[in-house]
Order: structure tokens, then C-alpha cells, then sequence
């Protein structure tokens, strides 16, 4: 199962855990959809099962990455810029070992998406899609694989805590334009961070940034 970003940031905040080591302990790299960023995928068990599954349940219900929230549904989002706003699609899944089927309770998708706490996740994914597809133009090229603004952009978005450290050894907040609200935000919330870091590779890669520079 693949992780986002976010999924870790949740994920290691639930478990107590750094960034780093969450990510050494539970995570294995793997081609992505593209070759120029690795894609961070779930490391299974022994038994070949999730690590966070005893006989009691999931360990990690309330902080659960995105794809077990929204399963039996697949999410995808159409980007029409023509349009001027993207349009969400939901699927239907079914496998035999969810026994969620045979339920006789019935749901819509707004009323899935919102048991779920689906909300805050979609809008992390959404961000996160817009770095992929900067990532997947190459914008490092010159430099190959893991060189330096590779390293860097990882750190960004899978090692949030490593990210903070330098971010504040490198007083990066103080050289742009942001309100008291945002960088109290920043200071105190790791997906406020997270934002902040999208943005700001955004800016160093060539992407689009709302950051305004002092």
C-alpha cells in the first residue's frame, strides 16, 4: 500500500515516533509512477500482513492512512483548468475478504467521505498530487537520482520533523511574507508545516508558489 505524505505525518505522530524512524521501521521505497521520485510504500509484517493489526483490531483506527479510509472506494479528481475547478469521482471496490459487503447497512459518498474524516486527507492528497506531477517533469535534472534537491524535496515531504529542524536552523520563515495566524500554524501543526513545504519546493524547483518573498 502506498503512504503519503501525510498518511506519515499522521502515522508517526499516533505511534510517538520521529519522522526517520517511522520511515525506517515501517516504510520500503519502490518505483513510482514516474522515474524521477520514489514512491513510499507500507512495509508488511512477517506474515505478510499490516504491521499495525493485533487480534483486537487496527491500532492506528483514528490516524489510518487515506486508502483505508476511503476503501471500498477508490477516489480520482479530473484537473480541468478550462473548467476552473477540479471534479471529484468516487468508485466502487468489492473483494471477497471485506466482509464490509455483506452488510446491510447502506451509505452515499458524502455520507462515507464525512464517517470517514475523509476531508482533511483529500485536501492533503490534492497538494500532494501537485507536487507529484512537479516531480514528474524532472525538475532536478543535471543532478540524477538523490542528488541534493532530490534529498532535499524527500526530507520535505517524508521527513517532516527532519524538515522543521532545518527549517528553523535555516530561519526559512523569516524570509517571507506570512501573517501571524500562518506561522503560528506553522509553528505548532506538523500539516501546517507540511503546506509550508509544499510551497516552498514549489518556489526552489520552478513551480508555481503563493509564497511571497521579503
Amino acid at each position: 500500500m502506498v503512504l503519503y505524505p501525510y498518511d506519515i505525518l499522521r502515522l508517526k505522530n499516533a505511534l510517538g515516533m520521529d519522522s526517520q524512524t517511522f520511515m525506517n521501521g515501517h516504510t520500503r521505497l519502490a518505483q513510482g509512477v514516474h522515474p524521477y521520485f520514489p514512491t513510499v510504500m507500507l512495509r508488511l509484517n512477517d506474515q505478510k500482513a499490516c504491521p499495525f493489526l493485533d487480534e483486537k483490531g487496527c491500532k492506528v483506527y483514528d490516524d489510518r492512512p487515506s486508502a483505508c479510509r476511503t476503501y471500498p472506494l477508490e477516489r480520482a479528481v479530473d484537473r480541468n483548468p478550462s473548467r476552473g475547478r477540479d471534479q471529484e469521482f468516487y468508485f466502487l471496490t468489492s473483494h471477497s475478504y471485506c466482509l464490509g459487503h455483506q452488510e446491510d447497512k447502506q451509505y452515499t459518498v458524502t455520507r462515507w467521505v464525512r464517517d470517514q474524516r475523509l476531508h482533511e486527507y483529500n485536501v492533503m492528497g490534492d497538494l500532494w498530487a501537485g507536487m507529484d506531477t512537479l516531480f514528474g517533469t524532472n525538475p532536478w535534472r543535471g543532478e540524477g537520482a538523490n542528488g541534493p534537491r532530490q534529498q532535499m524535496a524527500f526530507m520535505v515531504c517524508y521527513d517532516i520533523d527532519g524538515f522543521r529542524t532545518f527549517a528553523e536552523s535555516q530561519g526559512l520563515l523569516g524570509r517571507f511574507r506570512l501573517d501571524k495566524s500562518t506561522r503560528r500554524g506553522i509553528a505548532t501543526d506538523d500539516a501546517e508545516l507540511l503546506k509550508f513545504g509544499f510551497d516552498w519546493l514549489k518556489l526552489i524547483l520552478g513551480g508555481q508558489s503563493s509564497l511571497v518573498p521579503k
